[in-house]
């Protein structure tokens, strides 16, 4: 993985797969190269390791042009970050390939092919495709037909875009596992693994389904499924456009996507709520049916979607409904009890994460009486194998370290909390307490926003420090999960995260003059255990970070403190995780490091 643009036009597609490289940038990667076929029976290649502008001053002065390209940002998975690994991969002149994701009998593939007499260059698993396609293509097969019965072979996940230079009024693409969508233009089309690639040439898109193969040229596509059957695909018009993905006159997209979050909140809410209710019917038909028969729920989800459903978990035990929330990678891989009446939950950003996909397919098999995702992208895969969406409305999200996506998926949460509240009883005036709490959150946000300025000052503290120690108890204990998680991501400071009463079994000795303790300090029953709790950091010499409610007093003889206006309780959770990732933010500024495109990450984890 990680990203894939393509081309067919009457133009060079050449500066479209680079603009189509850049827009791809925010997933994280550590090179890029594009394929081209200028001719019939010719192909050329350029590749980098770092950023595409390193891939684009290696193209300056260079005639490179063609009709019909392939181009791609790797993400290493198979291989370390080097120009022999990065894509295109090649088999000689006769194929060109990108592809995401992974495939798992990638070597024995090899060991076949390199007794064929085939020589490999890299360490991935890519390579192994090349190759067994030009041994099909070698056999007299047309393009099409060598990646359906390639693809056979393939064990494992992939989205392919494939280039044979004896056919340049073709481009083949596949998908299994990672997604791919096809751009409509007219006399030219284009793929991407994503649609904000896509934008600056066209709105209108088709997105390919699982086991998908797409024959595409300049005025057609014909699109296969899994069985060889052919078959036609919804074409959908996006809502965006390709200014959505500037950062305007911010300093890094993660700042905008931070100080976005009171009008997306807002927006997640439009529609759903009204004069003190729940609007349940926006939920939709098949949702209030879920819904009537749900009395458990099972929330899988990865890294910061985990920990929404970490605090989605106190919400909706609080009103009787059991919950139990895990990694998707770990739920797979053991034997799950599913109880009665169980409606199965997963929340990603993508909408791709593969292993949250994996796990909603397993899932079908289980029992569930249903499955409904949390999710921002209306094209993803798992919105449209899922029973039913409730979209979160984020808009596009470029930093890596998820800000904006988080904060709108707990408030999709907590509307999904009071939908089942209401199936147990919840008053019309307990109702109205908590729609008017999400209704206040966007001014509340806004007020925590102001306090950049001040948060910036407190980074200052950590700007030489390698570790730091996040407490919170309650729901708050999610919450400085996703905070530790957020500083480790964009500075590359170790950081964990402690329920605050487990500090003295065992954390505890970690504490000195070295090591920060960040905690928020709600106006909640759990208060006073964790002012004692934080007593026991500062005995041993802690400094204390903290963000407290302005009703709340510290005593305690040395700390920074900022304070929050009124939070209301049932969102506070919410509220206090935007000072986490604005702490996060302006520490990352501080230490110099990239913080939209952090080392080692990548924004949509297609691959296990």
């Amino acid at each position: 993985m990680c990203g894939i643009v393509g081309a067919i036009a009457q133009r060079d597609v050449t500066p479209i797969l680079l603009e189509g490289l850049r827009r791809l940038e925010y997933r994280g990667y550590d090179s890029a190269g594009l394929a081209l076929c200028p001719e019939r029976g010719c192909l050329q290649r350029m590749r980098a390791v770092g950023k595409v502008a390193q891939l684009e001053r290696l193209l300056e002065g260079v005639e490179m042009h063609g009709n019909l390209g392939i181009a791609h940002t790797r993400w290493a998975t198979h291989g370390i970050p080097a120009e022999r690994n990065a894509h295109p991969h090649m088999s000689g002149e006769r194929v060109a390939i990108v592809h995401n994701g992974i495939i798992e009998n990638h070597a024995e593939l090899r060991a076949e092919l390199e007794a064929r007499g085939y020589a490999f260059h890299s360490e991935t698993d890519t390579e192994v495709i090349a190759h067994l396609l030009a041994d099909l293509l070698e056999q007299g097969l047309p393009v099409r037909e060598a990646v359906r019965q390639g693809v056979t072979r393939l064990v494992g996940a992939y989205a392919l875009a494939v280039i044979d230079p004896q056919d340049p009024e073709c481009l083949v693409v596949a998908r299994s596992g990672s997604p791919l969508v096809i751009g409509l233009g007219v006399g030219e089309n284009f793929i991407a693994s994503d649609v904000f690639a896509l934008l600056p040439v066209t709105q209108r898109f088709v997105f390919l389904e699982e086991g998908d193969l797409a024959e595409i040229t300049r005025d057609e596509i014909r699109i296969h499924d899994a069985t060889g059957k052919r078959v036609e695909r919804e074409e959908r018009l996006s809502q965006l456009s390709s200014s959505t993905t500037d950062k305007g006159p911010y300093r890094h997209y993660m700042l905008k996507e931070i100080f976005e979050q009171p009008a997306v909140i807002a927006e997640t809410l439009e529609g759903r709520v009204y004069k003190g209710r729940l609007i349940d019917e926006s939920f939709g038909h098949v949702a209030t049916e879920l819904l009537d028969r749900t009395r458990v729920v099972h929330i899988i989800a990865c890294g910061t979607s985990y920990h929404a459903g970490l605090v989605a978990k106190y919400w909706l035990e609080e009103i009787g409904v059991a919950a139990q929330v895990e990694v998707a990678s770990e739920y797979r891989y053991r034997k799950v009890v599913v109880p009665e009446d169980c409606l199965f939950v997963s929340i990603s950003q993508s909408g791709e994460t593969a292993d949250t996909l994996a796990a909603l397919r397993a899932a079908k098999d289980m029992g569930y009486i249903g499955s409904l995702v949390v999710c921002n992208v209306p094209e993803s895969s798992l919105v449209r194998e899922s029973d039913v969406a409730l979209m979160t409305r984020a808009g596009p999200e470029i930093g890596v370290a998820s800000t904006k996506a988080f904060t709108t998926q707990l408030v999709a949460l907590r509307l999904l909390t009071i939908a089942l509240a209401r199936r147990r009883d919840l008053d019309a005036e307990a109702e109205r307490a908590m729609v008017e709490e999400l209704e206040a959150l966007p001014r509340q946000v806004e007020v925590v926003l102001e306090l950049s300025d001040a948060i910036a000052e407190m980074a200052n503290a950590f700007a030489d420090l390698d570790d730091a120690l996040f407490l919170g108890r309650g729901a708050f204990y999610p919450v400085a999960l996703e905070g530790a998680l957020k500083l480790k991501e964009i500075s590359y400071i170790h950081a964990e995260a402690y329920p605050a009463g487990e500090l003295k079994h065992g954390p505890l000795a970690l504490v000195d003059e070295r090591m920060p303790v960040v905690c928020a300090l709600p106006d909640d029953p759990l208060l006073e255990k964790v002012l004692s709790n934080l007593q026991e950091v500062r005995a041993r010499g802690g400094e204390l970070f903290l963000f407290s409610d302005r009703h709340v007093e510290i005593p305690l003889d040395r700390y920074q403190n900022l304070t929050l206006n009124d939070i209301c309780p049932g969102t506070a959770p919410i509220v206090y995780s935007v000072p986490l990732q604005l702490l996060a933010y302006h520490v990352a500024v501080l230490k110099g490091t990239d913080v939209d495109q952090p080392r080692n990450l990548a924004k949509s984890v297609t691959v296990e």
